[in-house]
């Protein structure tokens, strides 16, 4: 389990040095532009390369976390969250201004079953009384109040509301999901059963 759990931490962790990268390497406005539209770039490789790594990531420390004897849904939604994110890399989004196609719409669907099935599972594993569960239980309740920030442009849209990314600050409320989620995978591996309890500073939500 220990190597399962060596290689999960080395994939997020090459997945995320392989975002700043293309961060970097863009050099976008990232508080309106959404993560999507880096493939679009010279660099834009290095998107799904990233996503990749995530999902690898996650189905590493599901396994870990199921050999130890972890939650089964816990385990399932982590695994779902991998298999996500595979697809939001493996079909990419629409340029802006074309009508959503087959491959758009799988990047989005899949991006929101990805960012609704993390926090669930954080919110699983908090209740379990795990190591860190008021940090797990924070950061699962932010994912999913900036998941709602991310939906409601949708929504409005729906209305025929004309509403752009650079009216809202759509890049920061989508990293913030991206971010806190990864922190919520991080932590339950992290946090595998067969450990001493260690009791969390962070505050407990109601």
């Amino acid at each position: 389990m220990k190597g399962l759990l060596a290689s999960g931490f080395t994939a997020i962790g090459t997945g995320t040095g392989t975002m700043v990268a293309l961060h970097a390497e863009a050099g976008l406005d990232p508080m309106h532009t959404v993560i999507s539209e880096y493939a679009f770039q010279a660099a834009g490789w290095l998107l799904p390369l990233s996503l990749t790594l995530f999902a690898a990531g996650a189905a590493l420390i599901a396994e870990a976390l199921r050999r130890s004897g972890a939650d089964r849904w816990v385990v399932a939604l982590l695994a779902v969250w991998g298999a996500s994110m595979f697809l939001v890399g493996a079909f990419p989004t629409d340029a802006p201004g074309l009508p959503l196609s087959f491959s758009g719409a799988v990047h989005r669907y899949a991006a929101f079953v990805a960012f609704l099935v993390m926090p669930l599972a954080g919110l699983l594993l908090a209740r379990a009384r795990i190591r860190y569960a008021g940090w797990v239980r924070v950061l699962s309740m932010v994912a999913l109040g900036a998941l709602v920030m991310v939906v409601i442009p949708y929504a409005v849209r729906m209305f025929g509301i004309p509403l752009e990314n650079e009216d809202f600050p759509a890049g920061l409320i989508q990293r913030t999901v991206v971010i806190t989620e990864l922190g919520v995978l991080a932590l339950a591996g992290l946090s595998m059963p067969g450990r001493p309890a260690r009791r969390s500073t962070a505050p407990a939500l109601a």
